[in-house]
């Protein structure tokens, strides 16, 4: 009875092409929208947590303010407080930096000297085009070795490798560093360009290049275990605690990108749910061929009836032809757009991410829209005296 229903459906779909085309219309445009814009909405929102991800969704850094450097409470050690007070998190990495003038020869720039441990490579995961990063043993006994930056060896050694080579920076005099490494090109973080930095050992930062014992930010890994965002929310307690709410900015990717996740889900769904009118505007666009079609057939459900057809098997074959309308302009509605979706990923340089969700949300809402708005219509049909049918001009 079902395959008969469709095959009837069809036969009255082909009876009214254009009727039937632009019933569909309203349908495609309605299935189209909520997918493209719920599937632009996911695409956008891992593009963006892909491009924060370069700075490292387990990484959490403290900044203390500029007057609490002069206390003694962000020193060295205070890494050992927080990793005393505050589960959850892996290692601590004290950092310093400033500016400084470095040069090769007649070859001359200015650039970011951070001093930092030795681990700070492995913990950040940094790529190296030649060499390595300088060893624990370097910092212990505050070495002068250096790993720059791809764009910092290309600009200084432009006419060969700058591995083993020497750099003179100056801070208060010029002091010479060996080259013991050169990173890969890497896309900037929010507090660092890698591709315009030098790095050197933390003790050597410390007591030879700027003889400072106060430190300028602190980079927290999380351990797999543990949530960065709980853990994130932990340090701030601890922080506001200790030094206030004004002694320090703390800075979490995982933070800005759940920020951006949950602003981008708000606004896709918005516009989704703005969308999914046009599919009401569409369904009731095939409640109207609808209660056409059986007005043109009242004579042929007349003759149905008179041959036994009772009122389900009516109603049956209308709600049918209504569901294979959207189920059709469902199926369409979702090539175009995921067609879209393509094109507007493909024009924004974002990797695109298809929603399957939309399309079974998408495909769900419009076979509802069918059953709903084809409901009133089959119902008409089924309630149709067989005599008064059969004598309709």
């Amino acid at each position: 009875m079902i395959f008969e229903n469709i095959k009837l459906a069809f036969f009255a779909m082909r009876a009214s092409k254009l009727r039937t085309a632009l019933s569909l219309l309203g349908i495609v445009i309605g299935v189209a929208s909520v997918v493209a814009i719920l599937t632009i909405g996911e695409s956008a929102s891992k593009s963006i947590t892909e491009s924060i991800a370069v700075g490292g969704l387990d990484l959490i850094t403290i900044y203390p303010s500029y007057g609490q450097r002069t206390t003694g409470t962000f020193t060295e050690d205070f890494s050992n407080t927080l990793l005393k007070n505050i589960d959850g998190i892996e290692t601590i990495l004290p950092m310093n930096n400033s500016n400084a003038q470095i040069r090769n020869g007649q070859e001359n720039l200015s650039a970011a000297v951070a001093g930092v441990p030795s681990s700070y490579g492995k913990v950040l995961n940094l790529p190296y085009a030649e060499g390595s990063f300088f060893s624990d043993m370097d910092n212990i006994n505050r070495r002068q070795v250096v790993v720059i930056g791809h764009d910092i060896a290309t600009e200084l050694f432009p006419d060969g490798s700058a591995l083993g080579q020497y750099i003179s920076i100056f801070r208060n005099q010029a002091k010479s560093y060996l080259i013991v490494g050169i990173l890969e090109k890497k896309d900037a973080t929010y507090s660092l360009s890698y591709d315009t930095s030098v790095f050197i050992p933390y003790n050597t930062y410390e007591q030879r290049f700027r003889n400072t014992s106060s430190v300028g930010s602190y980079v927290l890994k999380v351990s797999p275990a543990f949530e960065t965002i709980a853990v994130s929310d932990k340090v701030t307690e601890f922080l506001d605690n200790l030094v206030g709410t004004d002694g320090y900015n703390l800075f979490s990717p995982a933070t800005l990108a759940e920020m951006a996740n949950e602003i981008t889900g708000t606004f896709s769904a918005f516009l989704a749910a703005i969308a999914a009118i046009s599919l009401l505007v569409g369904g009731i666009g095939i409640m109207n061929i609808m209660l056409v079609s059986v007005a043109e057939r009242t004579k042929e459900i007349g003759i149905r009836k008179a041959l036994g057809a009772s009122p389900s098997v009516i109603r049956g074959q209308f709600i049918s032809e209504a569901l294979t309308l959207t189920l059709i302009g469902g199926i369409l509605g979702i090539v175009l757009g995921a067609l879209l979706s393509f094109s507007v990923t493909n024009v924004m340089k974002w990797s695109l991410h298809l929603s399957y969700s939309s399309f079974i949300l998408a495909m769900g809402f419009s076979m509802f829209v069918g059953v709903f708005f084809g409901w009133y219509p089959a119902m008409k049909a089924s309630k149709l005296d067989p005599i008064e049918a059969l004598n309709y001009e």
